[in-house]
C-alpha cells in the first residue's frame, strides 16, 4: 500500500501507528478531518489478514465517520483507530492502557469509544490513561465538556 498516496488522495490530516512489545499492541490511529471539530470514531480491535488490510480499514472508517458526524450535524471530525489482534485472545489491560497513551498524545484531536471487538469496559480501562474517550460505563462516565 503506498500510505502517502492513499493520504493525499482523500486528504487525511494524520495516521499514527502504535506499537508496545510489552503488551503486544500494534495499532494505528487515523485522523481524517477535523475542520469541524476533533476526530470522533471509535476503536476497532480486529484480527486482520496483513497490516495493509489493517491501514485501508482505518483510512476507510476514518473518511465515513468525516462525513457520518458532518450529516449529523455533529461538531466533530472524523477519525477511527484499529487494533490489531483477536479481542478473545489478544486482548489485555497493558494493551488498552498502552493504546490510551497513544491517543493521550495527540491532546484531544482524537476521541475514541467502543466498536467492534471493543467494549466499554475497554473504555473504561483506556481512560485510566487519557481523557479522550467516549462510551464509558455509568460508573466512570464523567462530564466532559469540548
Amino acid at each position: 500500500m503506498e500510505i502517502f498516496q492513499s493520504m493525499v488522495k482523500d486528504d487525511y490530516e494524520e495516521v499514527l501507528f502504535c506499537q508496545d512489545k510489552c503488551s503486544g499492541l500494534k495499532a494505528i490511529i487515523a485522523i481524517h478531518d477535523t475542520t469541524l471539530g476533533p476526530a470522533l470514531g471509535g476503536a476497532r480491535m480486529w484480527n486482520y489478514a496483513s497490516d495493509d488490510a489493517a491501514i485501508e480499514d482505518a483510512l476507510r472508517l476514518a473518511r465515513g465517520m468525516t462525513y457520518k458526524n458532518a450529516v449529523s450535524s455533529l461538531n466533530f471530525g472524523g477519525g477511527k483507530s484499529v487494533i490489531i489482534g483477536d479481542p478473545k485472545k489478544d486482548k489485555n489491560v497493558e494493551m488498552l492502557r498502552a493504546f490510551g497513551r497513544y491517543i493521550q498524545h495527540l491532546n484531544g484531536r482524537y476521541i475514541t469509544a467502543e466498536d467492534v471487538g471493543t467494549t466499554v469496559e475497554d473504555m473504561d480501562i483506556i481512560q485510566q490513561e487519557m481523557k479522550y474517550v467516549a462510551g464509558k460505563s455509568a460508573k466512570q462516565a464523567i462530564v466532559y465538556s469540548l
